[in-house]
């Protein structure tokens, strides 16, 4: 009878082999999806090099819940990651993958203290393979961002830094003809100077149309009206993938304030502060998949059990019927 049950047992291991298995986050993870920094020495605001006068930061005003689909927290373009998600609703990774400008770093309370951003994703004018070239000199909204995952606070939540900036070719104003304007804009990008600065209202400003696009919305939403219980939700699509983003706007992350922020001087407006202090918390799931190909479903998947794992297994399971025997 243990022969059966063992010879039953070795059939069943290729199957194992290759089953999938659910995403576990863990348990300690708050309702929200995310850790608030401040509750573990971190910061909402950016390190930003450079400033005058220095300790100057930028808000990180939206954040992806680690609520959001596993696999949209995965930084990849493939399977519906993270970069695919960012392509649904417009945005880019950097012009011909240059990186033009400081580095700005951030301190999410998860113990890995202050790290340079992930990447810096652009507007891209509706050419995902170029776009975000034109948004570099013309400017428009970008965004920052860094994945909450240290040990001390592992919720795998995106926290973005999100403006609307100014375009770099204002600096070439004085040029005498739109030839030598472009021409000045293209110097300035390929030496990697970014002379940016932030749109007046701009971190409010492109918190709230990253939003719009994400949520589909028909109309600009108007920062002026938002309050700590305003929400949207709406679906955006790329490459045959379908998103839900569910948005809450939520206070005490950020202070309504001017103190510490980086273009404060220009950024506020009518005497208003530079920040609002709202923060847009997104929660994303995958609504719809590209269709799998018969043969696709029949290959198996890379297993997620090693070798000697199933070795192991087989041998403990041997050995508790050898002891009721």
């Amino acid at each position: 009878m243990a022969k059966i049950t063992l010879l039953s047992i070795l059939l069943f291991v290729p199957a194992l082999a290759t089953a999938k298995f659910p995403f576990f986050r863990r348990s300690n993870v708050p309702p929200e999806g995310y850790f608030n920094p401040l509750d573990k020495g971190g910061s909402m605001l950016t390190s930003v090099p450079n400033t005058f006068p220095a300790g100057l930061g930028e808000p990180m005003n939206a954040i992806i819940t680690g609520n959001s689909d596993s696999d949209v927290l995965k930084d990849q373009e493939v399977d519906g990651g993270l970069r695919n998600y960012f392509l649904s609703f417009g945005f880019s990774s950097e012009c011909l993958g240059q990186h033009a400008g400081d580095d700005q770093a951030a301190d999410l309370g998860d113990g890995h203290g202050y790290l340079n951003e992930s990447a810096v994703i652009r507007w891209n004018y509706g050419d995902p393979e170029l776009g975000s070239c034109k948004e570099s000199i013309e400017g428009g909204n970008h965004f920052r961002y860094w994945v909450q995952n240290g040990k001390e606070a592992q919720s795998g939540a995106v926290f973005m830094a999100v403006s609307y900036e100014k375009p770099i070719s204002g600096l070439c104003s004085k040029a005498d003809n739109s030839g030598m304007k472009l021409t000045c804009s293209l110097l300035l990008l390929l030496f990697l100077i970014e002379f940016h600065d932030i749109v007046i209202n701009g971190y409010n400003l492109g918190r709230d149309w990253l939003v719009g696009n994400v949520t589909n919305q028909t109309m600009l939403i108007d920062s002026a009206q938002l309050t700590n219980t305003t929400t949207f939700s709406g679906q955006s699509t790329f490459k045959n993938y379908t998103y839900q983003t569910d948005v809450v706007y939520t206070p005490g992350l950020l202070s309504n304030t001017s103190d510490g922020i980086n273009h404060h001087l220009s950024v506020g407006v009518n005497g208003s502060n530079a920040i609002d202090g709202l923060v847009a918390v997104m929660t994303v799931k995958i609504v719809s998949r590209p269709p799998v190909s018969a043969s696709s479903r029949a290959s198996p998947t890379l297993p997620l059990l090693s070798l000697s794992s199933i070795v192991a297994l087989v041998m403990f399971v041997t050995s508790l019927f050898s002891l009721s025997l």
